[in-house]
């Protein structure tokens, strides 16, 4: 092996796989229960894909498209390509042929690792449009598919002929050499490559740590549920627990998710806001369904939870209920939790103040994929929910004039790839110009306000938050999603999808088809809809008031283009599809 610095992420990971030997690593579910994959083993591998991939040609410092769903390989695949001397260019399984193009050649890839056939076939087309890709290497057999100058290769036979003696030797890059290149989730346009570099990575493992050490971190278990080609949890779900020599299991999906908590029974869990208003909606309907009994300890859990300044009587109460109700809660999520972290996009303070009521210590964050991506984290011991916590080590934060958050410290990106321009716009003399708007209290606690570009300003020139209406809106039990619509006119209108189990229950007492498509004109769905909506607006400005409002055919999803990845909306993608209904309701029509 060659190394150039000890600050390098594939270095980091054999140095673990070397002390941690057969324990287990990676677990993954074969066969109806999950089965671990050792450090060794995993190790092994990593060690003949990159002999492999440098067989094939991959020299230090080319770039390797990795295409797949989270699971062993991927990680796998990862430490390999960095073991090869190369930087990985991570790429969404949702994404279409013209995405992959997009990313494959502005990353100028030399070959890419796909998972499945089906992912193949959105893959290879796209590959096959750029002259630099020479091999596409296969995780699992592709039935059919033809390409005119790339290469198929089977993992099998890459990894196979990499464990071979007498294979190149490993290279560890320095800290300042590239890692990854992991493009913007394209909330607002075409997707950006962001150069991060080992040490970007490895400093926010770092600050993570220092942060979490009050958790008292030993041997973790984390529950992998996000998808890994995005950097939030590729550093906080997989960089960080190899740091820590932690293991971790993979969620099967969002409806198994529950399930595969009580089986994994994770110690530390990354998740976005979205998953956690699930678990809110989800524990919320299950003690409607309870006795009243129950539902009275559940109300006065939460009323004593977060209630500052207890006498001695409600301490002893307190106590009594910890044992009663927020055992039973913990247990639900395996019983071992230490905390979960939430980042990725803005969580309502209600949603974090109801779990740890609860017992359930939720830290919110913040960052971005320019950031490596951890900016600031809420310590465990000083959890305030309506904030996003504080800088990490070796970090300066400041708010510009205009109240954009400016960011500074060794987890800030090289740059954009080949994109000198918007590098130039994005940093300024060492700052990062992150596009959020907050303000930082007295005790260096950060509370982001909105995105800088997503304030909607109506035609009376008033500034509103768009993100903090939705919140409001999706607080509300009968509502999942909502999309508030009104720049530069007189008041706000939204797109909104109603809970599917409220949709059940109202068709079954008003006789109607459960069909979402065919409530969206419903009168009476409209008009049970409009009373949440009213309820609502009693808690928001005259300015913030919905004023008028659609009913959405289906939910926001990654399947129809609506949301990113990790579950943050498309505001222009839900604006094009909704467009001329939402004006329509301007006209009155």
């Amino acid at each position: 092996m060659s190394s150039d610095s000890g600050r390098n992420l594939a270095a980091m990971f054999f140095a673990q796989a070397k002390r941690l030997g057969d324990k287990p690593f990676l677990w993954t579910k074969r066969d109806g229960r999950y089965q671990p994959i050792s450090w060794r083993a995993a190790a092994a591998e990593a060690a003949a894909l990159a002999r492999g991939l440098r067989g094939l040609g991959i020299q230090p410092g080319d770039h390797v498209g990795l295409i797949s769903e989270s699971r062993p390989e991927w990680v796998i695949a990862d430490f390999g390509i960095m073991a090869a001397g190369a930087a990985t260019v991570p790429s969404f399984t949702t994404n279409t042929v013209e995405d992959h193009r997009h990313v494959l050649a502005d990353s100028g890839a030399k070959a890419v690792i796909v998972s499945t056939s089906a992912l193949a076939h959105r893959v290879m087309p796209a590959a096959d449009q750029i002259a630099d890709i020479k091999n596409i290497i296969c995780i699992e057999e592709p039935v059919g598919g033809q390409l005119s100058h790339a290469e198929i290769h089977l993992w099998s036979e890459v990894t196979s002929r990499g464990a071979q003696e007498g294979g190149p030797d490993l290279v560890f890059g320095g800290e300042d050499s590239i890692a990854c290149l992991i493009y913007t989730s394209g909330t607002g346009g075409v997707p950006k490559g962001v150069m991060l570099s080992h040490g970007n990575i490895l400093s926010n493992c770092q600050g993570i740590a220092h942060v979490l050490e009050d958790f008292g971190l030993g041997d973790e278990v984390f529950l992998s549920f996000l998808p890994l080609s995005h950097s939030y949890e590729h550093t906080g779900g997989l960089m960080f627990p190899v740091s820590i020599g932690a293991q971790i299991y993979f969620a099967e999906g969002a409806d198994t998710l529950a399930a595969n908590m009580l089986e994994a029974r994770p110690t530390i869990m990354t998740a976005v806001p979205r998953l956690y208003e699930g678990l809110h909606q989800r524990l919320l309907r299950g003690m409607a369904r309870e006795h009243w009994a129950k539902q009275a300890l559940f109300e006065m859990t939460l009323r004593l939870g977060r209630k500052k300044g207890r006498n001695a009587v409600e301490r002893w109460l307190d106590r009594g209920l910890d044992r009663l109700v927020r055992d039973k809660i913990r247990a639900r999520f395996g019983g071992r939790l230490k905390g979960m972290v939430s980042g990725g996009a803005p969580l309502n303070p209600e949603i974090g103040q109801f779990f740890v009521a609860l017992g359930v210590r939720l830290l919110q964050g913040y960052g971005q994929t320019e950031s490596g991506p951890v900016l600031t984290l809420n310590p465990l011991s000083r959890i305030r929910t309506d904030t996003v916590g504080v800088a990490l080590d070796d970090t300066e934060l400041r708010i510009a004039e205009d109240g954009e958050i400016l960011a500074r410290g060794p987890q800030i990106m090289k740059g954009y790839w080949h994109d000198p321009e918007a590098t130039a716009r994005t940093l300024r003399d060492g700052w990062l110009h992150t596009g959020d708007i907050g303000e930082i209290d007295a005790d260096g606690y950060l509370r982001i306000t909105d995105r800088k570009r997503d304030f909607i300003k109506n035609s009376g020139g008033d500034m509103i938050s768009p993100a903090r209406v939705e919140g409001y809106l999706g607080l509300e039990p009968e509502i999942t999603q909502a999309m508030v619509f009104g720049d530069r006119r007189p008041y706000l209108v939204a797109v909104i999808v109603p809970d599917p189990e409220f949709l059940k229950s109202f068709a079954r007492s008003n006789g109607k088809s459960r069909d979402p498509a065919e409530l969206t004109e419903d009168a009476e769905l409209h008009k049970a809809i409009g009373a949440v909506v009213t309820r609502v607006n009693r808690d928001l400005s005259p300015i913030e008031k919905i004023r008028r409002f659609i009913i959405a055919a289906e939910a926001f999803t990654t399947a129809n283009g609506q949301m990113t990845p990790t579950l943050k909306i498309k505001r222009h993608a839900i604006r094009a599809f909704y467009g001329e209904r939402l004006i329509a309701l301007y006209d009155g029509k």
